[in-house]
């Protein structure tokens, strides 16, 4: 779950990072009361889950709260490449001397914690990777050890930050993985971590991901879910208990196990087409599931043709055929679907769908196969 940077800079403050003091403000007269709270100048920054704020006008400076009224005015409702404005974060203007990055996140492939950390900071990390990847720190951290005030001097060291920033860098270091490990973070990025003339350093955006796993921790997560935004697919999703995330593609994947969707995305990419989603139904293809499946990636109106790839295991092959063929006569679809069996009663399986007269759906042996097939009818080859 991704968090608003207020919200971010909300979680980043209980683990003693230090932030810009600021507020809130859902209407203008509260984005003048946030800013005389703060103390002149301040920025009048969009809260929306996406990047180029700045460019498209949702950050301004406000030198007095006649600046603030008009500021907040203009930001509020604008539409920042399809998110739409409903609340601003007011804090007061830093005088920045220098601009660095600093990260926390998990890298799979090593099961450790990764650091990342950056004298050039500011613009996107992306970008720093590709022209210039020695500017980027990488620092593995085990996560049974943790890391040591000894080792994150040594890394801010390593990233070349200034002489001015080394100590409050460190600091801030520790805090951050603090935050990262039990906050229980799948994410958290401070970019620009910032130093000010004065010699002090702190974060002046916060982007945090929380691990959802962690859920049953945290009670007072539900407050974020409240807030976070969602398309309408994903919404529809969340109501039928899916384990959803919308893409930009026209091929709809329906697959048993976050591992064989992740899968499916990849060998679809390979025939030469685009996923519209990630869908993993679990254990469960029964026709109701199934039903729900079919219906949030219906309602996708880019989506050209639907892979539903399943591996029978504990969930039986004709079972999850009887669920299809029930499902699809209970939803509408105005895709075609191709459907790849495989594992437990496979066999039979296919011989159901094959007694299908409904002509919906298409049955391919291999999962290769399949994804050429749902690309070709998605592109109307």
């Amino acid at each position: 779950m991704d968090l608003f940077e207020y919200q971010g800079k909300q979680y980043f403050a209980r683990f003693g990072i230090p932030v810009s003091p600021g507020g809130v403000a859902y209407s203008v007269q509260e984005a003048v009361d946030q800013a005389d709270k703060a103390g002149y100048p301040v920025v009048v920054k969009a809260q929306v889950q996406v990047g180029g704020r700045g460019k498209a006008g949702g950050i301004k400076i406000a030198e007095n709260a006649d600046q603030t009224r008009e500021q907040a005015s203009n930001i509020l409702g604008m539409d920042i490449k399809g998110h739409i404005v409903k609340c601003l974060w007011v804090e007061h203007a830093s005088d920045i001397d220098k601009e660095y990055y600093a990260s926390f996140t998990l890298d799979r492939s090593a099961k450790k914690h990764l650091c990342m950390v950056s004298s050039k900071g500011g613009v996107e990390i992306e970008q720093v990777a590709l022209e210039d990847p020695g500017a980027i720190v990488k620092f593995h951290v085990d996560p049974t050890v943790g890391i040591t005030i000894e080792q994150a001097r040594q890394i801010v060291k390593d990233a070349n930050l200034d002489a001015p920033a080394l100590e409050g860098a460190a600091d801030i270091l520790m805090k951050l993985y603090e935050c990262f490990t039990k906050g229980d973070c799948d994410l958290v990025e401070v970019n620009p971590l910032i130093l000010t003339p004065e010699g002090k350093v702190h974060a002046l955006d916060a982007k945090v991901t929380l691990d959802d796993n962690a859920m049953f921790r945290h009670p007072e997560w539900q407050e974020y879910r409240k807030t976070e935004e969602l398309d309408e697919r994903e919404q529809l999703a969340r109501e039928k208990g899916l384990n959803y995330i919308g893409l930009s593609g026209e091929v709809g994947i329906i697959a048993n196990g976050a591992g064989l969707a992740m899968s499916t995305l990849d060998v679809v990419n390979q025939a030469g087409g685009s996923a519209a989603n990630f869908l993993d139904i679990g254990g469960g293809a029964n026709a109701d599931v199934m039903a729900s499946a079919l219906e949030v990636i219906n309602s996708d109106k880019a989506v050209r043709s639907i892979f539903v790839n399943i591996f029978g295991g504990i969930t039986r092959c004709e079972e999850v055929a009887n669920g299809i063929i029930e499902a699809i006569g209970r939803v509408d679809i105005s895709s075609p679907i191709v459907l790849r069996l495989d594992g437990t009663n496979a066999k039979e399986g296919r011989e159901i769908i094959a007694s299908d007269t409904s002509g919906k759906v298409i049955s391919k042996p291999t999962m290769l196969e399949a994804a050429r097939a749902a690309v070709e009818l998605a592109k109307g080859k």
